[in-house]
């Protein structure tokens, strides 16, 4: 046997005796090999965020023998830029031997800057003369190093779509009055399809909402755009559900108005929001209430929108019978004065007929003047979801179009206080019983019956909620691990007397999640009862 293969015989021995692989063994190089040229078998990278790539590498000649156990002080492979330095965007993690002889492959793994690159760097061999100590380098030619840089981050992995937003001159949104310009795009899913770049403007929105860290927005597109599978528009809202431990109190609510025959009810999809290029968190994206043929159909030339607000922040407003009204559409600098007073005489009239004497009368009474249907199919989803704005009133939607009845709805804003039985007594009661006309309505038994059958007509639709819970929960899940690291709901307290809203802002996702589908069944049964 030739000394060189006795050699080598006995090293593997060795290493079986010790149980140890000899994987990185560093072998004494023949005074006959030369390390001449490193090669690559690519000159192109592409490095995943937070992952590795291998690239094969070969040493001429193949019996070069040098120290790649990377990690150690003794490692002579490095990856160096063409000024000699290491790269800091990706680094060499690992190094192991391949076939045939002289042949390696190097693992270069992102460092997880979370930035964009493309450098070229080469793969490289530090020799050391072993008398003088001198070090020389042997390098490979350059590759360029590319980061496959996903500008979601780690919001595009949680399986909603992303929405990026982003400012002009990365300006702060700072208004709820103010617009800034700026631009959306959306990236879709596999069933929602996404939207290229389009012009927008950006503020503010929200009353209390406003004033948390997690801010809500107001989306107006240059142009109307489909987004996310929704009818073409150009208003959009951005709800940050920021003291919902839940997410989808305001998404289960609008699945609750559809099964109703409200005329329309506000779609909407859960996104994630990436302002400037930071990851904000989990948002609910959903149509504005508008007047538009494909949100609010009514006439825009005689029909009216209203809406009844305790915040009282509206330029044309009243109180009738201490209920709050404001008109918001026709749109404040194109509501005239005729159609102010008109408007405000029928509301008065309307409140009249349902205070007189006769207010039973179906020709002289409430009837004459509401879409009687419409009034119980919105009581039936705020009392279902334990909303007490109906009562309060905030934020609660009426129309009437040319020649029309007066229509509730739509609904909207489905957050504070909703199925917690924090801010009502829904465990044991109804929760709107007594809510602005309704508590003079529900003195009618007619009305009374006409409720009740009509709630027992929905109640096996009703009855499935608890599984859209669930759904909800499994579409939102990943979010929330996200969106919670950022936003801690309990802060919700600052506006409620040191007090948190819902009940359920200290608990986990999936135990705010159980109670609220505990709560929602046990209402439910009260209404059964109470009716």
């Amino acid at each position: 046997m030739q000394p060189r293969k006795l050699f080598l015989l006995c090293v593997c021995a060795l290493h079986l005796i010790a149980g140890c692989s000899p994987r990185k063994e560093i072998l004494p190089t023949p005074e006959s090999a030369v390390l001449r040229n490193i090669s690559v078998s690519a000159y192109t990278l592409v490095l995943p965020e937070g992952g590795s790539a291998e690239l094969q590498f070969t040493v001429s000649d193949a019996a070069y023998v040098f120290n790649y156990a990377v990690g150690t002080s003794a490692c002579q492979v490095k990856l160096m830029l063409p000024g000699g330095r290491e790269p800091q965007e990706f680094y060499l993690k690992d190094v192991f031997g391949s076939h045939p002889q002289g042949t390696y492959v190097a693992v270069i793994a992102d460092a997880g800057t979370g930035t964009r690159y493309e450098t070229q760097a080469s793969i490289a061999i530090v020799l050391r003369d072993s008398e003088t100590g001198a070090e020389s380098v042997v390098k490979s030619a350059a590759i360029n190093f590319k980061a496959e840089f996903d500008p979601a981050g780690e919001a595009g992995k949680t399986g909603l779509p992303v929405l990026f937003m982003n400012t002009a001159d990365g300006k702060n949104i700072t208004s709820k009055t103010d617009f800034v310009a700026g631009d959306v795009t959306i990236r879709g899913t596999e069933t929602l399809p996404g939207l290229p770049t389009a012009k927008c403007r950006i503020r503010g929105r929200g009353n209390t909402t406003w004033t948390w860290p997690k801010k809500p927005y107001l989306i107006a597109f240059d142009e109307q755009q489909s987004v996310l599978g929704m009818p073409r528009h150009k208003r959009w809202v951005l709800l940050a559900n920021f003291m919902d431990r839940t997410l989808m109190r305001n998404l289960v609510s609008m699945k609750v108005a559809t099964l109703t025959s409200l005329a329309w009810t506000p779609r909407c999809v859960p996104v994630e929001l990436v302002l400037n290029g930071v990851h904000k968190g989990s948002y609910l994206l959903i149509e504005q209430v508008r007047v538009d043929k494909d949100r609010v159909n009514i006439s825009k030339e005689e029909g009216y929108l209203l809406e009844l607000d305790f915040h009282y922040d509206n330029e044309f407003q009243w109180k009738e019978r201490n209920i709050p009204f404001a008109v918001k559409y026709p749109d404040p600098d194109e509501l005239t004065q005729p159609q102010k007073t008109y408007i405000k005489n029928y509301v008065k009239e309307v409140s009249d007929a349902i205070y007189g004497t006769d207010f039973k009368d179906p020709e002289k009474g409430y009837a004459r003047y509401l879409d009687v249907d419409s009034f119980i199919d919105e009581w039936i989803v705020y009392e279902v979801m334990c909303n007490h704005e109906l009562g309060n009133p905030g934020s609660v939607f009426f129309h009437k179009d040319k020649d029309g009845l007066l229509k509730a709805g739509p609904a909207w804003d489905f957050d504070w206080g909703v199925l917690s039985f924090y801010t009502s007594n829904g465990e044991n009661g109804l929760v709107n019983g007594k809510a602005i006309w309704y508590a003079r309505l529900f003195q009618d038994p007619a009305f009374k019956d006409r409720v009740k059958a009509r709630f027992q007509e929905l109640l096996p639709q009703l009855e499935t909620i608890p599984e859209y819970m669930e759904e909800c929960r499994a579409l939102l899940s990943k979010s929330a691990q996200l969106n919670f690291k950022m936003w801690n709901p309990a802060d919700d307290r600052t506006q409620n007397g040191g007090r948190i809203i819902n009940g359920d802002e200290n608990l986990s996702f999936d135990a705010a999640i159980d109670r609220l589908k505990k709560n929602y069944n046990t209402h439910l049964q009260v209404i059964q009862r109470s009716l």
